[in-house]
C-alpha cells in the first residue's frame, strides 16, 4: 500500500495522494515536502517508486532483506537509511522483536518503506491525515527526526520493564534459588544484547563529529537530533548498568547455589565421618568367628553404649570446630 503526503510551501497546504508521476513537479519548490509512506507493499510497488525516484538497485535489495543493524548509506542525492522499532512479549520466547523501517531522505522528499505498522509513522500519518502540517513545515530532516523519535521514544517502557524484572530477580536469588532463576538471567541476558546492538548502531547514526552530521541536516533542526542523540545515549548506559547488574546477579547466584552445595556436602561428610567408626565396631563385633564376652548378654548393651558415647564425643568435637 502506498500512501503519499505533499506539502505546499505557498499556500502552507497539505494534499493526500498525489500523483507520483508528477514528482519533478511537485518537487520543482525546494521548499515543498513530498513523504510518500509504504505499507506492506508489493514488490510491483516498490520498483515503481523506485524508478520514480531513481533509488540505487543496492539501496533496493536492503528494502527486500532483513537487516540486522542500523545504518546509513549515502548516495548521489539522497541518503538511505535503515532503523528497527522494537516489540516486546515477556511471554514468548523472544521476548523482543524488530520491525525494520527502511528510509530515502532526499533535498525535499523522505520515503519510508515497513512491512509491518509502526506506531510512530500512524502516528504522524494521523496527523497528515487531519491536514495538520507543522510536521512537514520544517523539511524532510525534521519529518525523519519525529519518526526516529517515536521510534526511540518506544525504548524506554522496555528499558523500565527490565529494570523491574532485574530487581524481582535480585529479590527472587536470596529467597528461592531455582532454576527458573537460571532460565530468567539467560532469558535477560539476551533481551539486554539484543537491545544494545540495536542501540549502538543508531546512536552512531546521528553522532555529531566535528560539527558534522552524516547526513543533511538543518541548522533550525540540529537541536532535535541533540536531543534525539541524548535519548540514545540514555538508553545505551542504561542498557550497559543492566548488563553488568545481570551479570552480578549471575554471579551472586552461582555463589548461593556453591554455597547451599558446600553446606550439604559438609553434613553429608559430618554423617560418614560419625559412621565410619560405628561401622567398623559393628563389623568387628559381627564377624562370623568366636569372640570374648560373646555368651555375656549385657555385652550387647555395652557395645549400644559405648557407640552412643562416641557419637556425643564426635558431636561435640564437630560443634566446638563450628563444623555444625
Amino acid at each position: 500500500m502506498i500512501k503519499s503526503y505533499f506539502y505546499n510551501a505557498d499556500n502552507k497546504s497539505l494534499q493526500l495522494d498525489v500523483d507520483l508521476t508528477e514528482k519533478d513537479i511537485l518537487l520543482k519548490c525546494p521548499n515543498n515536502l513530498l513523504w510518500i509512506d509504504l505499507y506492506d507493499c508489493t514488490f510491483q510497488e516498490l520498483c515503481s517508486v523506485a524508478k520514480i525516484f531513481d533509488f540505487h538497485p543496492l539501496a533496493i535489495e536492503d528494502c527486500l532483506q532483513t537487516s540486522p543493524r542500523a545504518k546509513v548509506d549515502k548516495y548521489d542525492d539522497y541518503f538511505f537509511f535503515v532503523f528497527h522499532a522494537l516489540r516486546y512479549n515477556e511471554e514468548s520466547d523472544e521476548e523482543i522483536t524488530t520491525d525494520e523501517l527502511d528510509v530515502f531522505l532526499g533535498p525535499n522528499y523522505l520515503v519510508t518503506i515497513h512491512k509491518t505498522s509502526l506506531p510512530s509513522v500512524a502516528r504522524i500519518a494521523k496527523l497528515c491525515n487531519a491536514f495538520r502540517t507543522h510536521m512537514m513545515e520544517r523539511g524532510p530532516d525534521y519529518l525523519l527526526y519525529t519518526l526516529v523519535d517515536g521510534i526511540v521514544d518506544e525504548y524506554f517502557p522496555i528499558i523500565e520493564r527490565l529494570g523491574e524484572r532485574i530487581d524481582e530477580l535480585e529479590d527472587e536469588i536470596y529467597i528461592n534459588p531455582a532454576k527458573e532463576v537460571t532460565e530468567e538471567i539467560l532469558a535477560l541476558k539476551r533481551t539486554i544484547l539484543l537491545l544494545r546492538k540495536l542501540v549502538i548502531p543508531q546512536k552512531r547514526i546521528f553522532a555529531n563529529v566535528n560539527g558534522r552530521y552524516s547526513f543533511t541536516v538543518h541548522e533550525d533542526n540540529q537541536p532535535y537530533y541533540l536531543d534525539l542523540v541524548d535519548h540514545l545515549e540514555r538508553i545505551a548506559d542504561v542498557t550497559d548498568t543492566h548488563r553488568d547488574l545481570v551479570n552480578n546477579a549471575m554471579d551472586t547466584y552461582y555463589s548461593i547455589v556453591s554455597s547451599k552445595t558446600n553446606d550439604v556436602m559438609r553434613v553429608l561428610t559430618i554423617i560418614s565421618t560419625i559412621m565410619m567408626p560405628l561401622t567398623f565396631i559393628t563389623g568387628v563385633f559381627g564377624m562370623n568367628v568366636p569372640i570374648p564376652f560373646q555368651n555375656n548378654q549385657a555385652e550387647f548393651w555395652s557395645i549400644i553404649l559405648g557407640m552412643l558415647v562416641l557419637f556425643m564425643m564426635m558431636m561435640g568435637y564437630f560443634h566446638r570446630k563450628n563444623w555444625i
